[in-house]
């Protein structure tokens, strides 16, 4: 009876090993389009501030960044990524290939007729998102009705590449999708300089940059799959058993983003009806706030979804309730430090980051009491992009979906209390928060009654080792750092310089405080 557990455990650690390697590879590389990301975002603040143009920008680019969490990231990733997890194991390459061409076509004839819709009928259709912009500020109602008609075709393209990211994936092929986003970042640093300075209006260059993105990252994918033999080619299958699997998971979900469109409607109304900034502000905070996010937690999320679908069709449920554990347990290694980091140094982040003619103190100011808000929500945000993919990976939309309405309803009941209350745009990233909150636990609650996740054996010992590297790297902070009003008066180079100092310090205390607790490498994939 030895050897079977000695097989078993080896088979455990080798496969904790290639997770950890394939989210340190995903993790690697959406780093680099995070850096690239944050150059963005500096660029755009130094280059054109918060002014009323770079409100329609960002509300303009929203729309089909929030939508492509239906069609990409969202119900439709959940729903694709287990069904071509099963075809993958159970099926042959040609059934593979038919399934994704079946997808394809359907996916893309969708969007190709609501890209069409929304960019013939924009005008109308943005009096309720910009209500009032189209109440009070002209001007700034008709260039985000021009902006919106540029960046919305976004869509379609990102959700196609999103598709191909999808099935690279599924296949452990995770370095090509992570990097993809980096293109984004590239083409609107690019059109800040290039094209910026020949339009009416400099923001018009951010959304034709988003466009030119789109176009170039499907582009990017498409070799890669036709190496794999796996190019998407658009076919019409209207009866395809796969295509009907997917369509069914995907109903819950679009049920929830309707939901989801009411909340966002609410948000976007109530930012237009707050001072010029607020809407900037928020983007940049939030921002921020993706840096650890969008780097580690979707990094696992990515990795953990076909893995899970994977052990799910196998019927190995000692290793699915172990990959969710093992993938809670590095978002809390990550979330507790990259939230307190966050807090504490908000003001001297925005000002290294972004203090300019163009974002001054009052920004500042603005920018850092909502990214404190959305830091509070991190441990949230990051354990929902590890708990959901513990439903859909068993082909279970409905149930995370009831638990999202729930948690959005929360959200618009706590925006409308918080703005009658005075807080602004930071009650709107609150109120985001604590949603998130809501949603992660229960999340965890439903896992837990279904009896498809336990807490492993270590949390306690674990949860000790992360009180103290947090509480060592918390006083470091403290005294390291001077006051944000002292940040004002210095140069740039000593505002990076010290900015450094911290982040690298603290980093490096934190984990010689875990070393020396106890906590080795091989814990995180045994």
């Amino acid at each position: 009876m030895t050897a079977p557990k000695a097989t078993s455990a080896q088979s455990q650690a080798d496969s904790g090993k290639s997770l950890l390697k394939a989210s340190g590879v995903t993790g690697s590389m959406t780093m680099v389009s995070r850096v690239l990301g944050l150059v963005r975002d500096i660029v755009i603040a130094r280059v054109f501030g918060t002014t009323d143009a770079a409100d329609a920008f960002f509300l303009a680019n929203k729309i089909p960044n929030f939508m492509r969490r239906l069609f990409a990231e969202g119900a439709f990733n959940q729903a694709f990524v287990p069904v071509l997890s099963e075809y993958r194991s159970l099926r042959s390459q040609t059934e593979v290939q038919q399934l994704i061409n079946a997808v394809t076509g359907r996916l893309g004839g969708m969007l190709l007729l609501l890209t069409l819709i929304v960019m013939i009928t924009a005008p109308w259709l943005a009096v309720p998102i910009a209500f009032g912009w189209y109440a009070d500020q002209a001007e700034k109602f008709v260039l985000f009705v021009e902006m919106l008609r540029i960046t919305f075709p976004y869509l379609l393209l990102i959700s196609m590449t999103a598709l191909c990211g999808a099935i690279l994936n599924s296949y452990d092929r995770f370095a090509v999708p992570a990097i993809t986003p980096a293109i984004l970042n590239i083409s609107l640093i690019s059109c800040s300089f290039l094209l910026a300075p020949s339009l009416r209006e400099p923001e018009l260059a951010l959304a034709w940059g988003v466009l030119i993105a789109g176009f170039a990252q499907l582009l990017f994918q498409l070799p890669f799959l036709a190496r794999m033999r796996l190019l998407p080619r658009p076919t019409r299958a209207e009866n395809h058993e796969g295509v009907k699997r997917i369509m069914r998971l995907m109903v819950p979900a679009l049920f929830g983003v309707s939901v989801s469109q009411i909340n966002l409607l609410l948000d976007t109304v109530i930012a237009s009806l707050l001072v010029t900034g607020s809407v900037s502000w928020l983007y940049f905070s939030d921002r921020l706030m993706e840096m650890p996010l969008g780097t580690f937690g979707i990094a696992i999320a990515i990795v953990v979804l076909p893995s899970l679908s994977r052990k799910h069709a196998e019927a190995s449920l000692g290793e699915f309730r172990e990959t969710l554990d093992w993938a809670l347990r590095l978002v809390c290694l990550i979330a507790l430090p990259a939230t307190l980091g966050l807090i504490l140094i908000a003001e001297p982040l925005l000002i290294t980051l972004f203090l300019s003619e163009n974002f001054d103190v009052n920004d500042v100011i603005s920018a850092s009491g909502s990214l404190r808000a959305y830091a509070l929500g991190l441990l949230a945000f990051m354990a929902i992009k590890i708990l959901a993919p513990g439903y859909f990976a068993r082909q279970n939309t409905s149930t995370p979906v009831r638990i999202g309405v729930v948690a959005m309803l929360v959200n618009m009941v706590l925006n409308i209390l918080f703005y009658l209350a005075g807080l602004a745009h930071i009650g709107l990233a609150l109120a985001t928060s604590m949603a998130a909150l809501v949603n992660a636990v229960l999340l965890w609650f439903g896992l837990r009654q279904a009896d498809v996740f336990h807490f492993q054996a270590g949390w306690l010992r674990f949860g000790l080792q992360l009180l103290l590297g947090n509480a060592a790297m918390t006083i470091f902070i403290l005294m390291l750092c001077d006051p944000w009003q002292q940040w004002l008066e210095y140069s740039l180079i000593t505002q990076v310089g010290n900015l450094l100092l911290l982040i690298t310090g603290a980093v490096a205390l934190y984990a010689s405080m875990l070393w020396l607790a106890g906590l080795r490498w091989h814990h995180l994939y045994r």
